[in-house]
């Protein structure tokens, strides 16, 4: 792991000298010794003084974080110089809903999963359902045509959509990187989709340089992300520099997308409306490994290991980063009180069509799968495929009057 760790250090090194240039930067640089995964930090109070009072909070970093861990870690960089105090602030700051459990915890850059192993294990043990982020590896499988059933009543299914995060190795993830890596990430990214083909082809529109038609294309087109306001981003740190070097491309059809420093270095989206899964899995998957062929001909890689599969910035996502969803109308079934426990059987999970935190309308549901990690894209796109199935066969019987059941409980790892 020290050589690995070493030469991602090297490595990134060597490119934020070559982005800022000059022998006076590189002295700056390479004599901040204080920056490493054991510097020493400079404390005017003992770190029992420091500790946040989470006695009201509900979150994963605060049924995990003790005073013992604190004290071990809170001294502690990264070879970035992210800190744990940096990494929590989200989970402080925001303690929770009662009856929805948030992560609380995000990354400052790949090397914060090692450096704060103490705390970060722990967290995405209970968010991944008891996946063992030492003693387990993760697979990975973008075989689409292994995928089947994928092609869904539309009475029922409105659009189908399957996104996931990617992260450029060498750079540090958005809660702590700094204007000049937030726009080495764009102009890496930007050039690599630049090499797009075919049915992938398409156009880039930067945050900061578009006309106002263009945004409202893009809002009318449901592309365009907002401004981060949401306090588990913000307390984060990944609004500063609104809108600086933030953009969306996509492709002519307008159905394969990048999201460029939003959460993420990247969010890859393939969408569509109607309930074809089958088709949109397969342009992800293309699109995916395409632009990971384009991104290693720049010279660059995204983050991924077998434990922790693709990196990203909140532990949520760590593994696939994969949500495959569809909006789907089950205006019966979501009024049964067996719903919830149907969809925890089916490792399901349901949102408002807004997204997170936004009510159902018309009994239309945002439903997509509960895991990220432990399983390959493939098992979770089929695991929402069986799921989703399953919940309109419950549909269609309430519609004809007959009993439904819940399932018996998926098991997520083998």
């Amino acid at each position: 792991m020290a050589s690995s760790f070493s030469r991602v250090l090297i490595s990134r090194n060597i490119r934020i000298l070559s982005l800022l240039g000059g022998s006076v930067t590189a002295g700056i640089l390479l004599q901040r010794h204080h920056v490493g995964a054991d510097g020493p930090t400079r404390r005017r109070y003992p770190a029992s003084a420091e500790y946040p009072d989470l006695r009201k909070h509900n979150n994963c970093m605060a049924s995990n974080l003790t005073p013992a861990i604190y004290a071990q870690l809170c001294d502690k960089t990264t070879p970035n110089g992210f800190t744990l105090d940096q990494a929590i602030q989200t989970g402080v700051d925001n303690p929770g809903h009662p009856f929805i459990k948030t992560v609380g915890l995000v990354a400052g850059d790949e090397e914060s999963y090692e450096v704060f192993a103490e705390l970060m294990d722990p967290v995405i043990k209970e968010r991944h359902n008891g996946y063992d982020p030492r003693g387990m590896k993760h697979p990975t499988d973008l075989d689409s045509s292994k995928v089947h059933s994928a092609q869904f009543d539309e009475r029922y299914v409105l659009s189908s959509r399957v996104r996931t995060g990617r992260s450029i190795r060498g750079l540090s993830l958005p809660p702590a990187c700094t204007r000049a890596e937030r726009r080495e990430v764009e102009r890496v990214v930007v050039d690599a989709l630049a090499g797009l083909k075919g049915d992938l082809a398409g156009r880039y529109y930067s945050l900061t340089q578009m006309t106002e038609k263009e945004q409202q294309q893009l809002i009318d087109d449901h592309f365009l992300f907002d401004k981060p306001v949401s306090p588990l981003l913000t307390c984060a740190g990944m609004a500063r520099d609104w809108p600086d070097a933030r953009g969306i491309w996509h492709n002519n059809e307008k159905n394969f997308l990048v999201w460029i420093n939003e959460e993420d270095h990247t969010r890859v989206i393939s969408m569509e409306k109607g309930g074809n899964m089958k088709r949109v899995f397969d342009r992800f998957c293309r699109g995916l490994k395409e632009v990971e062929r384009l991104i290693q001909e720049k010279g660059w890689e995204f983050m991924w290991n077998e434990r922790l599969g693709y990196v990203l910035t909140c532990p949520s996502n760590l593994g696939t980063g994969l949500r495959a969803g569809v909006h789907v109308k089950l205006p019966l079934l979501s009024k049964d009180p067996r719903f919830s426990q149907i969809l925890s059987s089916l490792r399901l999970q349901k949102r408002g069509t807004g997204g997170v935190d936004t009510a159902a309308v018309g009994g239309v549901f945002d439903i997509s799968n509960l895991d990220r990690l432990g399983q390959s894209e493939v098992q979770l796109v089929q695991t929402v495929v069986d799921g989703v199935n399953y919940l309109i066969e419950c549909e269609k019987m309430l519609e004809r009057g007959h009993d439904i059941k819940v399932p018996p409980p998926r098991k997520q790892f083998k």
